[in-house]
């Protein structure tokens, strides 16, 4: 490996180099006599599980964070960032995972906060800001004006506007954490042009994905992290997807995707000509979509985004019942669901894409969430018993194997993978007859990934029945029993597992007008 090393370092220009980083908070060293090198020019991938320390150490470099000892170099000279004001001053911009936008702001006053265009009075100037914002929003082809408030746009939108952000920066350094996360096939596809096109002009970009097919599509180098410390760095021309996951956990996940058949004859849940009005509100209608899952089935659910997979489940989950219409069946029993509430009691939980925002509350603890959908069990005479809570959750946190010091930690510091635990825990503990999931392994670490695989297998054997949107091909195709494909809010095809393959549900996916 030092080899290679030597053999990188020769053939490329250094542009930022971290050496002998250290970085501990309490109870956690976070990183340990880490070295990092950006080549000018290239995606420097950063890779490894969740806690492995790659948000630590891109905040060491973007001025979030102050090592505790270590060097940063900056073009050969040495450099310090005392916050991340100084870092973007020397061109270092980053687009984090967790969405950093301010929702009742513009779209142009998000992308040029703290930095806006000023007239010769000193006062703001909105006709500049919006005309480019409106050119940074052409370049990665999102089609909305820039004084849309952000809190009016999808996931994936907000995604797309952070991005545009960086590049106002003229940066010559953009640090990407899950980038693509939330965003759809066609918004990639611009994206990685648009990463190419500067990469020709001398920007750098470290990016961290768990979504290892992107790295070997764009990337020029890997550095793979493990428990704070750098395992090993390659060109990824050198490696494959397995030897980058070997380095990752330590040991080969073999059948990421393998489970055992568990479908019945037994109806769990049918849903006929549901239909969903947003022609007044922000996503995507939902047009007379109808589909049955068994027990003991998963369901899985494709589309590009703006599909309507999103809007059909929270259609189901009795979200919007004065604009949705169409019959809901739990057992060939036919339900009137006015709100979440009468789909949680019939035996229905939905698990949504934004766990954060709709999953959890972050400030309560690991115990408090898990319990939160069943209150009446551990209350008595209108109190909650802690006792009786703790007890609850105690059964979920050892069941789902959830990483947590205690109960009473604060579910706001854990890893994304161990919040969808949570968010799993919470409704299992409802003992529901079907589990809504939308996008559950949205933005978590490849072994957190098959602990959720390992409990879909778990709850399908049980004769749970899942219904699972995801846009990840490999999972979609991995994990379902049948798969229904959705575009522009109609379902398009349904496949059996036999029959699906990547490009039959692609080709049903693209919008006719494509």
């Amino acid at each position: 490996m030092n080899a290679v090393k030597d053999q990188i370092t020769n053939s490329l220009s250094v542009i930022l180099e971290a050496k002998n980083i250290e970085k501990s908070f309490p109870g956690v060293h976070a990183l340990k006599h880490v070295d990092f090198c950006v080549y000018r020019g290239c995606l420097n991938a950063l890779v490894g599980e969740n806690g492995a320390g790659k948000s630590t150490l891109m905040k060491v470099l973007a001025g979030i964070y102050q090592p505790d000892s270590g060097s940063i170099f900056l073009d050969g000279n040495p450099i310090q960032f005392n916050d991340s004001r100084q870092a973007r001053q020397h061109g270092i911009a980053v687009i984090h995972q967790e969405l950093s936008l301010i929702p009742y702001l513009s779209i142009a006053e998000n992308i040029f906060l703290g930095y806006e265009f000023r007239n010769r009075f000193g006062l703001v100037d909105y006709s500049k800001m919006h005309r480019e914002a409106s050119r940074l929003l052409e370049m990665l082809d999102l089609h909305i004006k820039p004084d849309r408030l952000v809190s009016s746009l999808s996931v994936g939108q907000q995604q797309i506007v952070e991005i545009a952000r960086s590049l106002s920066m003229d940066a010559n350094i953009i640090i990407m954490d899950e980038p693509t996360s939330a965003i759809s096939e066609h918004e990639i596809d611009i994206l990685f042009g648009l990463i190419e096109s500067l990469k020709h002009q001398g920007v750098s970009f470290i990016y961290i994905s768990h979504k290892l097919d992107e790295l070997f599509r764009i990337g020029d180098t890997i550095t793979v992290m493990r428990d704070g410390e750098v395992i090993g760095k390659d060109s990824l021309s050198n490696l494959n997807h397995d030897a980058v996951v070997r380095m990752m956990v330590g040991r080969d996940l073999k059948d990421l995707y393998q489970r055992e058949a568990s479908v019945t004859h037994e109806e769990a849940l049918r849903v006929e000509q549901i239909c969903l009005d947003n022609s007044r509100h922000e996503g995507c209608s939902v047009k007379n979509v109808s589909f049955h899952v068994n027990r003991g089935e998963v369901l899985g659910i494709f589309g590009l985004m703006g599909a309507g997979r999103t809007e059909l489940l929270e259609a189901i989950f009795g979200c919007h019942p004065k604009r949705s219409s169409g019959d809901i069946f739990i057992q060939h029993e036919k339900l009137c669901l006015q709100s979440p509430k009468d789909a949680i009691k019939a035996g229905i939980v939905l698990a949504p894409e934004d766990r954060k925002e709709q999953g959890l509350i972050l400030g309560m603890t690991v115990v408090e969430n898990t319990t939160l959908a069943n209150l009446q069990k551990v209350q008595r005479f209108g109190f909650i018993q802690t006792q009786a809570e703790a007890r609850m959750a105690d059964i979920y946190i050892e069941r789902l194997k959830i990483k947590t010091p205690s109960g009473k930690q604060k579910v706001k510091n854990l890893s994304g993978g161990n919040q969808q635990k949570v968010i799993l825990g919470k409704w299992l503990a409802t003992q529901p007859l079907v589990l809504l999931l939308d996008e559950p392994t949205r933005g978590i670490d490849i072994n957190a990934k098959r602990e959720i695989y390992r409990l879909i297998d778990e709850l399908t054997e049980q004769g749970l029945a899942v219904v699972m949107v995801s846009s990840e091909l490999p999972e979609i195709l991995g994990l379902s029993d049948r798969i229904l494909v959705m575009s522009e809010g109609q379902k398009t095809a349904e496949f059996s597992r036999a029959e699906a393959t990547e490009e039959a549900l692609l080709n049903a996916a693209l919008p006719k007008s494509a």
